[in-house]
């Protein structure tokens, strides 16, 4: 899979970049509240539908991603575990306080036109975040981990697909959530763009963004794929 042996420091600041990325983006979705990608509003919802932090309800969504992702595969890969581990203990945080940070700035105040785009641009750099540190596979969220997984072992390599099917969870989650609290946050324009585009995003950025960075590590999880 690998077309260049990529230097350890080079593939821990691609996955650094990432993170930032990743935790911007999706703070910043959180903060205009324009609409997040699926997953950051399924956590933000069952957040306020059981008074839990954010942060903790991250944590506890991506623990229960992790036992799915380990069904699916048909075996529990420590190494792929402890990656998720690593990954969201402290991305679940950092997701937090980027939002607040992002919360002192005027980015709420700006024009409804201004302030969409900007969401846009959010939900974007959580697709470019995704797409690197999916290829650096070091360590992956257990969210994105699962897109990786169905996108190798089911959708032949097919980032779009692989997206929209891993998207029926969080969907479902919104939807009971919203059941007890007549009421749903972080979903609007910004989710229909997710949902939409975001696979879209991920398979441009593998193309585009450091194209010299192939998926690495992926040949446990491969059953069917199309180059």
């Amino acid at each position: 899979m690998d077309t260049r042996d990529w230097r350890g420091w080079q593939l821990a600041g691609f996955l650094l970049l990432s993170i930032t990325l990743n935790a911007l983006g999706n703070g910043l979705t959180v903060c205009l509240n324009l609409g997040s990608a699926l997953w950051t509003a399924s956590s933000v919802n069952l957040s306020h539908a059981t008074g839990m932090s954010l942060g903790n309800m991250m944590m506890l969504m991506g623990a229960a991603v992790i036992i799915t992702n380990a069904l699916i595969i048909g075996k529990l890969q420590w190494r792929r575990v402890l990656g998720n581990l690593v990954f969201m203990t402290p991305f679940s945080y950092l997701v937090q306080g980027a939002t607040r940070l992002i919360q002192l700035t005027p980015v709420q105040s700006l024009p409804l036109w201004a302030r969409v785009l900007l969401d846009f641009a959010g939900i974007s750099l959580v697709g470019i975040a995704v797409s690197l540190y999916q290829r650096v596979n070091i360590m992956v969220h257990p969210n994105d981990d699962m897109m990786q997984i169905v996108r190798f072992k089911f959708f032949k390599g097919r980032a779009v697909l692989a997206q929209w099917g891993t998207y029926l969870i969080p969907l479902t989650l919104i939807a009971l959530s919203a059941v007890f609290t007549h009421r749903v946050w972080a979903v609007n324009l910004g989710t229909a763009f997710a949902l939409i585009f975001q696979g879209s995003i991920v398979g441009w950025a593998d193309l585009h963004i450091f194209p010299g960075l192939k998926h690495r590590h992926i040949d446990g999880v491969i059953v069917n794929r199309e180059d």
